[in-house]
């Protein structure tokens, strides 16, 4: 098992966290974001729906419960803005 901080609790089951990203325009803008993201703790996999008019969905699963902060955080290093956040219902 890994190390977790004191803001990470282990689940049973995955979390799934929908990140809806503006700025988002090509190829190189969702490997931008998938890379920072990959980077946060207990990212398991990002997925990315490039939009052209409206937010990109990305959709984080992690196996910890999530820090937003750090998810948000990792999309704005990376030169995009989060326009909203949402998680499954578990």
């Amino acid at each position: 098992m890994g190390f977790f901080t004191s803001k990470s609790k282990q689940l049973k089951h995955d979390r799934t966290t929908e990140i809806f990203v503006e700025g988002m325009t090509c190829g190189n803008c969702v490997k931008h974001v998938t890379k920072a993201l990959e980077e946060v703790e207990g990212v398991k996999n990002v997925s990315v729906q490039l939009k052209k008019d409206t937010a990109s969905l990305v959709t984080v699963l992690t196996d910890i419960e999530p820090d937003d902060g750090a998810l948000v955080s990792a999309v704005e290093d990376a030169g995009y803005v989060v326009a909203g956040i949402s998680r499954d219902a578990k």
